[in-house]
C-alpha cells in the first residue's frame, strides 16, 4: 500500500523548497592560470584527460569565444587579466593594484554574501584584504616552486600566517577551498569562494603519476606550430619566450605539451575534489559554479612560447558556467571578455554591479534572448601588438614595423594564412583597419597603428643569450 505525508507536511516541504528557490545562489568561482582554450577534453581535445571539467560542461554551458583583452605593459598578462575579471574593467581604465577602483567582490559582500579567497592573487596585499572577507593559503605572487610557495592567511583585515605550501600548492588551495564548502552545510549565508589554482603556469609541476600518462612522442603538434616566428612582432625574448630555444624544435615542443597537460589532468582531479565537497555540503544545487583561465600560451603555436602575443590561442580561455539559470550542455560562440563573467555572475545573483564597471552580462545569450552581447573585441599587447576579430574575421598590426596580418577565422581558425596583401581582400582590411580604430577609441586606446620609423621585420637571435634547453 502506498503511504502519503500528511498534507500539513507536503505543504512545509513545498514552502521549504520555494525558499530554497529563493535564495541568493552561492557562487564557486574556479580560475586556472595560463590554460588554452583548446585544452579541454569535451570541448573536443582528445589528448588531455578532463573529466571534472567535462562534467562542468555537461552540466552547463561552454562559451567556445572567451578572450583576455590583453596587457599594457611587462609581460605579466595575468595581472592586467585579473584586475579586468575582478572590476568588469577594460585594459585601459584598470589599475593593476585595484587603486581606487571597487572590485565585483566587494560588491557580493554588500549585498550579504560571504567572500573567500585562496591560491593566487597577482594584484597586491592592499586589494586583496579589501576584496574579500576571508582568505586561506593565499599566494600573493606570479609564479614559483609549487611545493614551497609562500602562503599566508586572510582575516581582520590582513594577512597572517605566513608559511611555505609544504605540499603542491594546487593540491593545498583545493584542499582549503573544499575546507570552506564543507563548512557552509546547513548555513543561510550565500557565499562566494574564488578559488584561484596557479597551474598549468610553468614550471609545469605535478605529481610523478600524471606525467606518466603523456608520452611526448604520441602528442601531436600544434596545428600552427612553426619552428620561429615568421618576424619580430615586438616581444620575442621576453621570459616565457626563453623557457625552450630556437628553433623550436617538435621534439622540444612535444616534451612541453607532455607537462602541459600533465599540470592540467593534476589541475582537473584538484576540481573534482572541491566539486565533491561542495556536493557533500548539500548546496550544491544552488550554486553558481564557474571555470575559467586567465589567458592561454603559444607552447609551439607560431614558433612561439607565451602569453605575449594576441593570436587566437594566446587570449583566448576556456569558460563554463553552471548551476542556477544556467542552460545544461549548451555552446555558445558568442563573444565575451573575461571581465564579463562576474556581470553575469551579478545578473543572476542579482547583486548590483560597483562602480566603473564596463562588462556585459552573458544572461541573454543563456536564455536565448540574443545571440551575443558584443559585435568585436579589442586585443592589445603592450605598444607593439593590437588586434580587432568579428565573427569571421581578425586583424592584428604591428605599429612599430608597419604590418598586418589578416585572417579568415572560420577558414583558418589557426590563423596561418595570412590575407592582408591579397588584393581580393582590400575591402575586408580596410574595414577591419577602420573597426580596429573605432575599437581602440572606445576602449581609450591611443597608439597610432603606423610609425614613421618602423623597426627591421627580421629578429636577430644572434646578439640573444641562448635560451634555456
Amino acid at each position: 500500500m502506498k503511504r502519503t505525508l500528511p498534507a500539513a507536511l507536503v505543504l512545509l516541504a513545498a514552502l521549504g523548497s520555494a525558499r530554497a528557490a529563493e535564495r541568493p545562489p552561492n557562487v564557486l568561482f574556479l580560475f586556472s592560470d595560463d590554460q588554452r582554450a583548446d585544452t579541454i577534453a569535451a570541448l573536443g581535445n582528445e589528448h588531455v584527460r578532463t573529466p571534472n571539467l567535462d562534467r562542468l560542461t555537461r552540466e552547463g554551458t561552454a562559451f567556445t569565444r572567451a578572450y583576455c583583452m590583453g596587457a599594457r605593459d611587462g609581460d605579466a598578462v595575468c595581472v592586467p587579466s585579473r584586475a579586468m575579471l575582478m572590476t568588469g574593467r577594460t585594459l585601459f581604465r584598470i589599475d593593476h593594484g585595484l587603486r581606487g577602483q571597487p572590485s565585483w567582490p566587494e560588491a557580493f559582500a554588500q549585498a550579504g554574501y560571504r567572500t573567500f579567497i585562496t591560491g593566487k592573487w597577482h594584484n597586491g596585499a592592499p586589494s586583496l584584504v579589501r576584496c574579500f572577507q576571508e582568505g586561506k593559503a593565499v599566494f600573493v605572487g606570479g609564479m614559483g616552486d609549487p611545493y614551497r610557495l609562500p602562503v599566508y592567511d586572510l582575516a581582520d583585515g590582513g594577512l597572517g600566517g605566513g608559511r611555505y605550501s609544504g605540499k603542491h600548492s594546487v593540491e593545498l588551495f583545493a584542499d582549503r577551498a573544499a575546507e570552506f564548502v564543507r563548512a557552509q552545510k546547513g548555513g543561510d549565508r550565500p557565499f562566494l569562494a574564488y578559488v584561484a589554482l596557479n597551474a598549468p603556469h610553468d614550471p609545469r609541476v605535478a605529481p610523478k603519476e600524471y606525467h606518466a600518462k603523456y608520452d611526448p612522442a604520441r602528442l601531436p603538434l600544434p596545428a600552427n606550430y612553426l619552428p620561429q616566428h615568421p618576424f619580430d612582432n615586438g616581444e620575442m625574448v621576453c621570459r616565457d619566450e626563453l623557457l625552450a630555444p630556437w628553433p623550436r624544435t617538435p621534439e622540444v615542443v612535444r616534451r612541453h605539451l607532455a607537462d602541459y597537460y600533465a599540470s592540467i589532468e593534476f589541475l582537473d582531479a584538484q576540481v573534482g575534489r572541491v566539486l565533491d565537497a561542495l556536493k557533500e555540503s548539500g548546496r550544491y544545487d544552488n550554486t553558481l559554479i564557474v571555470f575559467a583561465s586567465d589567458h592561454g600560451l603559444a607552447i609551439g603555436s607560431h614558433g612561439l612560447f607565451g602569453k605575449q602575443n594576441v593570436y587566437e590561442h594566446s587570449m583566448r580561455a576556456p569558460l563554463i558556467l553552471a548551476g542556477p539559470g544556467v542552460p545544461k550542455g549548451k555552446r555558445s560562440e558568442a563573444l565575451c571578455y573575461l571581465l564579463d563573467i562576474y556581470p553575469t555572475l551579478g545578473e543572476l545573483a542579482e547583486v548590483k554591479e560597483p562602480r566603473g564597471n564596463e562588462g556585459k552580462s552573458l544572461v541573454p545569450v543563456m536564455a536565448g534572448k540574443a545571440a551575443g552581447v558584443r559585435d568585436a573585441l579589442l586585443t592589445a599587447y603592450c605598444q607593439v601588438q593590437r588586434a580587432v576579430r568579428d565573427d569571421r574575421w581578425k586583424l592584428i598590426v604591428y605599429p612599430q614595423i608597419n604590418k598586418s596580418q589578416l585572417f579568415d577565422l572560420r577558414a583558418d581558425p589557426a590563423e596561418m594564412k595570412d590575407l592582408a596583401s591579397d588584393a581580393a581582400h582590400a575591402d575586408v582590411l580596410k574595414r577591419m583597419t577602420a573597426l580596429l580604430k573605432t575599437a581602440q577609441r572606445e576602449a581609450g586606446d591611443d597608439l597610432p597603428l603606423t610609425t614613421d620609423r618602423p623597426r627591421p621585420l627580421a629578429f636577430d637571435f644572434s646578439k640573444v643569450k641562448p635560451p634555456r634547453p
